[in-house]
């Protein structure tokens, strides 16, 4: 728009950030300083930064937060990421019906709208992480996207890939960036924002987080997000997943959502897989089988009957509805 500029910034990579300047963009060396806190501009259409791997890219704001429920102040504040972190997992059901379907799907800013914002779907975690870290952008904070390794169900020695993609998230004037994840699909996902410090126990009530530090051999920092779940080994400690800081970018999402949404060996192109938190409740359904777990780690478990009782649930409890006539395969 002539004249109206807002400029926001997406580390790609060290010291380097993206700028949307009206139709251009130019890269330029990041003043690692943090900006002071200013309101980004207001309207309907708002210009947000150009994404390491979507290119440049546009993001209704205001229909963005109407799909969530979130109505605070647009500033880039440690009250708003927390809130808007908490409004997103709870307004966006986690689901993997496009690679069940046979496609993976699009990570386009456009394209993850119209399915997660307008649509009636949600998406994994690529899919939610990559619109989070639009809509954080667009409100004035800084995003540096990672890569994790899932340890949720692994056995010891098990050295998996890195396919979870996770953010940190800075507030400018704060020392300490935040770890941002709308998109892991667990009950011991983040509800809220953890900061980047070990030991530091994240009460995301009805949840309990921490970050602890993993012995390794690389030149970087191993991090390991623990959530804390009743009956749990250790104390009711578990690990989900284990990350660096090193910056990752569009040819790694591309490659790795590829491979999770299409290889015959992921566990996401074999099998449905739906998550939705609710208030104290966290609901899961894999496969026909549907968990209802309380904060007190009560579960309630059934089988559901048929394909139709599977369209239905996934509509009525997870607010998932497909296109008249689709079908499930299995």
């Amino acid at each position: 728009m002539p004249g109206e500029v807002l400029e926001q910034a997406v580390t790609t990579g060290p010291g380097i950030r993206a700028r949307a300047d009206g139709d251009a963009l130019a890269l330029t060396l990041a003043d690692r300083r943090p900006a002071p806190a200013q309101a980004p501009s207001r309207r309907l259409r708002e210009e947000a930064a150009a994404h390491p791997y979507c290119g440049p890219m546009t993001l209704d704001l205001d229909a963005y937060l109407a799909r969530i429920g979130w109505t605070g102040e647009r500033r880039p504040t440690t009250e708003v990421l927390r809130s808007v972190h908490r409004a997103h997992l709870l307004g966006i059901p986690f689901e993997n019906l496009d690679p069940v379907l046979g496609r993976a799907p699009s990570l386009a800013v456009p394209d993850l709208e119209a399915k997660l914002v307008r649509g009636t779907r949600g998406g994994y975690c690529y899919e939610h992480n990559t619109l989070f870290a639009a809509a954080l952008t667009a409100l004035g904070f800084r995003v540096t996207l990672l890569t994790a390794r899932v340890l949720v169900g692994a056995k010891p020695g098990d050295v998996r890939p890195r396919t979870h993609m996770l953010m940190l998230t800075e507030v400018p004037g704060e020392p300490v960036p935040w770890v941002t994840d709308v998109g892991f699909g667990s009950i011991g996902s983040l509800l809220e924002p953890l900061p980047l410090l070990a030991d530091e126990e994240l009460h995301d009530a009805p949840r309990r987080h921490r970050l602890v530090h993993a012995p390794h051999d690389g030149p970087l920092e191993l991090w390991k997000l623990q959530a804390y779940l009743p009956g749990a080994a250790d104390g009711g400690w578990e690990d989900q997943y284990a990350f660096t800081v090193e910056p990752f970018q569009a040819p790694d999402y591309e490659v790795i959502n590829w491979h999770v949404a299409t290889n015959p060996r992921s566990p996401f192109s074999r099998g449905l897989y739906v998550q939705r938190t609710t208030g104290d409740t966290h609901l899961s359904l894999t496969g026909r089988r549907l968990t209802e777990t309380a904060a007190d780690g009560t579960r309630k478990e059934r089988e559901l009957a048929d394909e139709d009782e599977v369209l239905r649930v996934l509509a009525d409890d997870f607010g998932v509805r497909l296109p008249e006539g689709t079908r499930l395969p299995g």
